[in-house]
């Protein structure tokens, strides 16, 4: 699966990562995030990811840039615009109005002796802060100490946020201030009140996007105010799903230590996301297809007797590696074929 979703990654940054920003560069930015990525997909160091030895014949043909090159190149502002962009192009462009804003605390294991974990208290470590579409879609985040107010963070993410319609977020985000700035842009956030239901909203003028988010949530008796607050898990299940492998950004491992560092693991495991979600979207698209062949019949006479379509496909490495996409569906309708036990 790793060496899948490395693949599916590097497809798109070939197109994007060619160019070198410095004629003195004996590497381009997509050469150095290729090597970067392989260590971060695999769980490793960058100095194991720039030995020839851990690279399997195919994923990359050419000298490898040393530790120290790698490290100072992935300082520079432009990978890191090159990593918001490959993520940008992998996710779904789907338009939608609900979105959600949370934190996932990034730990570090109490037996650690850097800096980071023992000159900070444990209120000061890595926080991630996420505004995410239902579907999974980044549209902002950012990474700061958890002593940080995350109604600040969130005011940071929406000054960028292009999204417009109802953000759900939860009663730490309850502010005037936050819900003035959302309307000015456009988005209607939705909060429960951060003192529960049954205290009054006190005799100091409050923003009419705070008043309309307290009347769909306390006063709507056809429960439409409410409908939207029920994508409030979609953001459970993708901090959850960023925990699970191939992803794994449940801790930070020993070697990521410093906020840059940080910031370039947590924006390489978002990228991997991405590019595990766009796989699944062609496994599935494909998938389909195959199941609607003729030479599979009717898949409701046999679904219950096999594997599901999508893991059988996932399982088959041949089909995720083949060049000729045209071969998928017969290769997967001769798959599942072959599994469905004969009457």
């Amino acid at each position: 699966m790793e060496r899948s979703i490395f693949l599916r990654i590097k497809r798109v940054l070939r197109a994007l990562g060619r160019r070198r920003v410095n004629a003195r560069f004996g590497y381009t930015d997509g050469a150095i995030l290729e090597v970067y990525l392989w260590g971060v997909i695999h769980g490793r160091t960058s100095k194991w990811a720039c030995d020839p030895q851990n690279w399997p014949k195919g994923p990359r043909r050419g000298p490898m840039p040393d530790a120290s090159t790698l490290s100072r190149r992935m300082r520079s502002p432009p990978i890191a615009r090159l990593i918001e962009r490959l993520r940008e192009r992998l996710e779904s462009a789907d338009d939608e109005l609900v979105a959600v804003v949370d934190g996932k605390p990034l730990p570090i294991g109490p037996h650690s002796h850097d800096r980071l974990a023992t000159a900070l208290p444990p209120a000061a470590r890595p926080r991630l802060h996420a505004i995410v579409a239902r579907r999974g879609r980044v549209l902002s985040w950012r990474v700061a100490p958890m002593n940080v107010d995350e109604r600040n963070m969130a005011r940071r993410m929406l000054r960028e946020l292009e999204h417009a319609g109802c953000l759900l977020a939860d009663a730490n985000d309850d502010s005037n201030r936050l819900f003035e700035l959302a309307g000015e842009r456009g988005v209607q956030i939705v909060a429960p009140r951060r003192y529960g239901p049954g205290r009054n909203v006190g005799r100091r003028s409050q923003s009419p996007a705070r008043l309309r988010s307290k009347d769909m949530l306390e006063q709507d008796d056809t429960g439409f105010g409410r409908r939207p607050a029920r994508h409030r898990w979609s953001i459970e299940r993708f901090f959850g799903t960023l925990s699970n492998a191939p992803v794994g950004l449940d801790h930070l491992p020993t070697w990521v230590r410093g906020w840059r560092r940080v910031h370039n693991w947590v924006a390489a495991k978002l990228l991997i996301n991405a590019a595990r979600a766009a796989l699944r979207r062609e496994v599935d698209a494909i998938a389909s297809r195959a199941s609607g062949s003729p030479a599979l019949g009717d898949p409701s006479s046999w679904s219950a007797r096999s594997l599901p379509v999508r893991t059988n496909f996932l399982r088959n490495r041949e089909i995720l590696g083949s060049r000729d996409r045209f071969l998928a569906p017969l290769a997967l309708a001769r798959s599942c074929r072959d599994q469905v036990p004969s009457p």
